[in-house]
């Protein structure tokens, strides 16, 4: 059977279970157990249950559940509205100076969570209700936490840049780094917009006057709630950086850094750690499963040709291997407007991957545009998760009209990015080339 029919027949069985509403892991497990039986029998049938066994029995693994962790405890423990105060009162009176807190806000607890729908909640319900009562309009309200929100499945630690470079076979130590600067470039641009927007369109985000914030009190602010979180961060990837410590041993002590924090804070107790351990158990299962159905999966791809065979028709086409990426990066964008983020990854990654190293791209590089691009289908409808948190989060009134509006200009601001990013690749790669020992 020539590879494009095997690949359609792998496709369609796929779609047709999704339709039917079956989950996206078992989805794959289906397709790849039927598929190795038919290409292989019995033995193929064998090879898959090995495939299964190993693909989860790795040390590798580790930081998934320890990075969730963090962000629960994060979440459950309630430390972040202490931080988001902290911030803005070290903002001053810029321009749209409340927007600007839900984006250095949002991009602070992207560093600490790693969970896109906890760091929309967060923002949403600390910082909207504030932000409309000073009359904020509700672009300028909603959407800086749309936009920022988001960059929690970017920034690391992530877990979906885990799963991403487990999938795509990327080293883990190098994707969670290289994504340290871009995410920080994208908040960059994102605030840059917020500036000159409120600034050109003063009624956007009325000024108001800040009274009885001295430079004492900014500066107990930032000694008290954001220093120990940057602290925390370095536990989390500045060992790693500087070669300290492996990707999990990194995410060990980041988790035990945010316990410590808890109970600084007096945040800490039973309640909170049950509730972010059930949490975490719960989401890293259902990681792992996406995990162990993207190894069969993958697996079965390279035994019925087709992944080679994709392959090299890539590399046939008369075209500029940027014109491919281009055009990968627009799939890419389609996809995410009606499939979650594993999916995607499930069904792309073991295609375009070997693909994108033929071509002649940084695997790491390709991983960084890869998931810049799953942090934008979060938010882009019709199906993006975080449009639906926010709805949860809004004050009354506000519609899911209203709510899409305002995630276009920080959509736009994430393509900004990946022009640049894509432009200049030693955005993503100057820091993994710092790096003292692989991940």
């Amino acid at each position: 059977m020539e590879w494009y029919w095997a690949l359609a027949l792998i496709f369609g069985g796929f779609f047709f279970l999704f339709a039917l509403g079956m989950p996206v892991a078992f989805c794959f497990i289906l397709v790849s157990v039927i598929g190795s039986f038919w290409l292989g029998g019995e033995m193929g049938l064998r090879q898959i249950a090995y495939n299964i066994f190993t693909s989860i029995t790795t040390f590798s693994f580790v930081p998934v559940p320890m990075f969730l962790l963090m962000g629960e405890i994060m979440f459950q423990s309630g430390i972040a509205p202490n931080m988001l105060d902290a911030v803005d009162k070290c903002m001053g009176r810029m321009p749209g100076r409340l927007a600007l807190v839900a984006i250095a806000g949002g991009t602070a607890l992207s560093f600490l969570t790693g969970v896109t729908v906890a760091s929309i909640a967060i923002l949403g319900r600390n910082l909207v209700p504030e932000m409309q009562r000073r009359g904020y309009s509700k672009s300028m309200s909603i959407g800086p936490i749309l936009g920022s929100g988001p960059l929690a499945m970017f920034i690391p630690p992530s877990a979906q840049a885990i799963l991403l470079g487990v999938i795509g076979a990327i080293s883990i130590g190098a994707l969670l780094i290289a994504l340290v600067i871009p995410g920080l470039v994208i908040a960059a641009i994102m605030g840059a917009y917020v500036i000159i927007r409120c600034w050109l369109q003063p009624n956007q985000a009325p000024s108001y006057d800040v009274t009885g914030v001295t430079l004492r009190i900014k500066l107990m602010a930032v000694v008290r709630y954001i220093l120990p979180l940057i602290l925390v961060i370095f536990m989390v990837l500045g060992v790693i950086l500087l070669g300290i410590t492996t990707p999990s041993e990194g995410a060990a002590t980041g988790v035990l850094g945010v316990i410590l924090l808890a109970a600084i804070y007096g945040k800490l107790n039973w309640k909170v750690m049950k509730a972010s351990f059930f949490s975490a158990t719960e989401s890293s299962i259902f990681i792992l499963m996406i995990i162990l159905a993207a190894t069969s999966y993958s697996q079965m791809l390279a035994f019925s040709g087709a992944s080679g065979g994709l392959v090299e028709w890539v590399l046939s086409l008369p075209v500029s291997p940027w014109i491919v990426l281009i055009n990968i990066q627009i799939l890419l964008l389609i996809l995410g407007c009606f499939m979650p983020p594993s999916a995607i990854m499930l069904i792309t990654l073991p295609l375009l991957m070997p693909v994108a190293i033929k071509l002649g791209f940084n695997p790491v590089w390709f991983g960084v545009i890869y998931l810049l691009n799953m942090e934008i289908g979060q938010i882009t409808p019709p199906y993006g998760v975080g449009l639906f948190m926010m709805k949860q989060v809004a004050p009354p009134g506000t519609t899911m009209g209203d709510i899409i509006r305002a995630a276009v200009p920080f959509i736009i601001c994430d393509l900004i990015t990946m022009v640049i990013l894509m432009a200049f690749p030693q955005i993503s790669l100057w820091l993994p080339s710092m790096m003292r020992m692989g991940g």
